[in-house]
């Protein structure tokens, strides 16, 4: 039987133990050797990848006014990120920027999964910035240095056609997307909102003579232990602008996440031991 955590049985010590983590987390960003990017700009010249993403989730199961919060989440939390420049040796913490006005936000409330329940909590559902951000990001020649993916996935894709295994999960104190811009070029992250729709590109002051794609290969359900998982590798190809060619093709990770939502009757489940 897994041992449950202390937080877990004592509820109420969930508020000290975030303000205990996030001040440890905050003293060692101080101490590490990253230079965190912290300067806003106009926008570059030149797009160099960009991907859109519908912040209403219709097939969530619950009230739709927790989509609605999580889009007034992410547009105050974007607030953070919007224009953010990368020079070169820099590297761009999700935490850090979130938590630079967070006591100034006014978050509504937006559903989150903790200790493997969905529930209703302030700022809920600000990983989908940090989706987004990742995604775009894995499509440039930055390089990403912290990433953490969902362990569990407790609500279905709402769009079948979007990539998996792409995301980017944020915690307090615990887990942050950090991005290390390793090159001799400026990059910046643009946010953009229109209707449902959630817009992030990155620019550089560079002419991109690359573009890069992103795919799925070797997706699949299994069964293991009585849990369902989903399982797939995920594809980095580069590309030539001007001579379209393939230039390479490389595999950066295989994704394993367990899938708590039923599945449709006619997906096919693989046993393993």
């Amino acid at each position: 039987m897994k041992r449950k955590r202390l937080t877990e049985i004592f509820p109420f010590l969930i508020p000290i133990r975030s303000a205990q983590r996030n001040f440890f987390y905050r003293i060692g960003l101080f101490l590490d050797k990253n230079t965190y990017a912290k300067t806003y700009e106009e926008q570059l010249p030149y797009l160099v990848a960009s991907s859109k993403t519908n912040m209403i989730n219709q097939k969530s199961g619950y009230d739709i006014i927790y989509q609605k919060n999580k889009v007034v989440n992410l547009q105050i939390a974007s607030q953070d990120m919007n224009k953010i420049v990368l020079n070169p040796k820099e590297t761009f913490s999700f935490y850090k920027l979130l938590k630079k006005n967070n006591h100034k936000k006014k978050y509504k409330e937006g559903l989150v999964l903790i200790n493997g329940k969905i529930v209703a909590q302030k700022g809920g559902g600000i990983c989908q910035l940090s989706n987004l951000i990742y995604y775009v990001a894995l499509m440039t020649p930055l390089t990403i240095i912290e990433r953490h993916g969902h362990k569990v996935k407790s609500l279905p894709n709402p769009d079948p056609n979007s990539l998996e295994g792409v995301d980017a999960t944020i915690s307090s104190g615990w887990l942050d997307l950090k991005i290390l811009n390793d090159t001799k070029d400026k990059y910046q992250i643009i946010i953009d909102f229109q209707d449902e729709y959630m817009t992030v590109s990155i620019y550089s002051d560079k002419k991109p003579e690359i573009y890069y794609e992103i795919i799925n290969e070797n997706f699949t359900y299994f069964r293991k232990n009585n849990k369902i998982y989903e399982s797939v590798d995920v594809i980095k190809v580069s590309h030539g602008i001007e001579t379209k060619k393939v230039l390479k093709s490389q595999k950066l990770y295989q994704e394993v996440v367990e899938i708590t939502y039923p599945l449709e009757n006619n997906i096919k489940l693989e046993e393993r031991e």
